[in-house]
């Protein structure tokens, strides 16, 4: 019985010995740079891989990163902030792991006017089946999907309509996310503010809407309109109804790459399309 003792005991020493050498845990606060106060939600990944986290509604943040990404980059960003990057190496020699951002400057862009046309239209997935579902199963902080919008030229976004298939949640919080296509699989998100999805359980009903009207969204060319995991929500689910005509656009974390799947989750919008 010692002996077996003795062996569990060396064998959970090495155990531990080898986490501590595959990777390490790194805390931090994400800070606005001018004022100092913590940035909430704010999303810390390396580039490309599916290593991330979001800042907590206080600005901190844990972040486990193995030794195999030291060579690849780190970038923490958050809408209305330019993005901060860096060597994962030099990440872990820093004395602090507070990150600071700075604000970022909006241009007034010229306003141009053109005796152009526009027609009402719904773009997306409309679809309010709910015998195919597709959505959130975990709380993955970072995870995100959603639907690409076909605009030829230009549009101005009036309101999301989200059709829900089941959820377990008491309460949801969703960042809603608008990105301009600037590569194969790759985005650039356009919002100038922060939009928030949050709603009791009471109050989510099969078809949630979101009002764009107070943020002025003019978008040109094709979007990526996204719901982001951002809080930890407890155990749960939130599925939306899905189409097997469409696809989705996905991402497993913060900074990750994205991929699609065969199925498109039921989320369109009501616009002004220039025809």
């Amino acid at each position: 019985m010692k002996v077996m003792n003795c062996f569990r005991l060396l064998f959970f020493c090495l155990l531990l010995t080898s986490n501590l050498l595959c990777g390490q845990k790194y805390n931090g606060v994400i800070l606005n740079k001018k004022h100092g106060f913590p940035i909430e939600y704010a999303n810390i990944g390396v580039a490309g891989k599916n290593i991330g986290t979001v800042s907590e509604s206080t600005g901190k943040y844990s972040l486990f990163i193995e030794p195999e990404y030291d060579n690849d980059t780190l970038i923490i960003s958050c809408i209305a902030y330019y993005p901060f990057s860096i060597k994962v190496s030099d990440y872990k020699k820093l004395k602090s792991h507070n990150i600071q951002l700075e604000e970022r400057v909006f241009e007034l862009k010229e306003v141009v006017v053109n005796p152009r046309i526009f027609k009402e239209k719904i773009l997306g997935v409309t679809t309010e089946s709910k015998i195919s579902q597709a959505g959130f199963k975990e709380n993955q902080l970072g995870y995100e999907c959603g639907i690409l919008m076909n605009i030829k030229k230009s549009a101005v976004l009036k309101k999301i309509n989200i059709n829900i298939a089941s959820c377990s949640y008491d309460t949801i919080f969703y960042r809603v996310n608008i990105y301009k296509v600037i590569g194969d699989l790759k985005f650039d998100n356009v919002l100038q503010e922060p939009i928030y999805l949050k709603l009791p359980k009471s109050k989510v009903e099969e078809k949630v809407i979101i009002d764009l009207e107070p943020y002025d969204l003019i978008v040109h060319g094709d979007v990526l309109i996204t719901l982001e995991h951002i809080k930890v929500l407890g155990p749960g689910y939130l599925f939306f109804c899905a189409g097997l005509a469409d696809k989705t656009y996905y991402r497993k974390t913060s900074q990750g790459s994205w991929k699609t799947a065969p199925v498109g989750i039921s989320i369109s919008v009501d616009a002004k399309v220039e025809k």
